[in-house]
């Protein structure tokens, strides 16, 4: 049986080991009929009808694989592949050996988390400090980052999306100081689907996630607490892994969902965390005394199925009618809970 390859295999990039492909180029000219000595006590390879290598096996193996990659509308380079053209070591997940410690709000409001009360820079040296309280608390490498509101709901379910340029600025100074950036949208009256996609071009920097909040995904906000189901959720990491393997974004992104009661995530243990570039985060979110916060945890917990858990923080900054924690956890006391958090935010 020759051994061909195809031309679409070969500009999908297909790469075989090269002990195999050597077996099955000899496979090939065994089952091809290739002139070779008897064998004493043994059968003649050359009037035996089963060939001494079962090259039609492999071979048929790599016409089903290439069948199947045809089916797919598109292909994209692996982070391996990405970072070995660009001669560094990949890393599986930017949480393999780091946690995250992220200021969370909007640019333009104080009033909206400590992001917006401070400068970039200033952020970054208040990050830098808060770091620090964590490694001594027992935390691995830490990787700050900015945690911004992309999408804001206002009354009536329409959302407010953050100007491009302000965007652009805050994400090209997280890149200069190796900073991560979450955009995190609201929702309002739309679809998951349709606030993820909105988010979706962000990614073409390296250093962006994504990030859902369902407690916001309603059309009277501050009276009324938002739903998502586990399907919108499994559907959304669709759509986002799509686009990616689509632009040939490389690696894996984190998203985010926030939840601090039953209502906002409906049909918990139906929600997936299989995708294979989309790393699914759970965040406990709200307010409130510590015993408050760990049982909100405690809560998220239960969602084994989502086992990347996160864990958010609220100032207190003297706003009028603002939800704080009082009193904040110490960095050893988040560390402490169970499962542990691998993404820590302060409001």
């Amino acid at each position: 049986m020759p051994l061909a390859f195809s031309g679409a295999a070969l500009a999908r990039g297909r790469r075989l080991p090269v002990m195999l492909f050597f077996l099955l180029l000899a496979g090939s000219a065994f089952a091809q009929g290739v002139s070779m000595p008897p064998v004493a006590g043994g059968a003649d390879p050359q009037h035996d009808p089963k060939p001494l290598f079962p090259a039609a096996y492999f071979t048929g193996y790599l016409e089903a694989l290439d069948s199947a990659e045809a089916a797919r509308p598109y292909w994209a380079a692996t982070q391996d592949e990405t970072n070995a053209v660009a001669g560094s070591f990949p890393g599986a997940s930017v949480l393999l050996n780091s946690d995250i410690l992220a200021f969370y709000g909007h640019p333009l409001s104080k009033s909206m988390g400590i992001l917006g009360r401070y400068t970039k820079e200033d952020l970054n040296e208040k990050l830098t400090a808060l770091a620090a309280e964590y490694q001594a608390a027992g935390g691995r490498s830490i990787q700050k980052a900015f945690y911004i509101i992309f999408g804001t709901v206002w009354p009536g379910g329409d959302i407010g999306i953050i100007q491009e340029s302000l965007l652009r600025e805050y994400i090209e100074f997280a890149q200069a100081n190796d900073i991560l950036v979450f955009i995190d949208h609201q929702i309002g009256r739309f679809t998951p689907s349709d606030s993820i996609k909105r988010m979706l071009p962000w990614l073409k920097y390296p250093n962006v996630h994504l990030a859902l909040d369902p407690e916001w995904r309603t059309t009277k906000p501050m009276q009324e607490i938002g739903t998502v189901s586990a399907e919108e959720i499994n559907q959304v990491q669709k759509i986002m892994e799509d686009y990616m393997i689509e632009n040939q974004i490389p690696g894996e992104r984190l998203l985010v969902i926030h939840q601090f009661n039953w209502r906002m995530i409906s049909n918990r243990e139906k929600v997936t965390s299989a995708f294979s570039k989309v790393r699914l985060v759970h965040c406990a979110d709200g307010f409130g005394s510590p015993q408050i916060k760990r049982a909100s945890y405690a809560f998220n917990a239960q969602a084994a199925n989502i086992p990347v858990k996160a864990f958010k923080l609220f100032y207190n900054f003297g706003i009028p009618g603002a939800g704080y924690d009082s009193p904040l956890l110490t960095p050893r006391e988040v560390f402490a809970l169970n499962p542990r958090p691998y993404i820590v935010m302060y409001q």
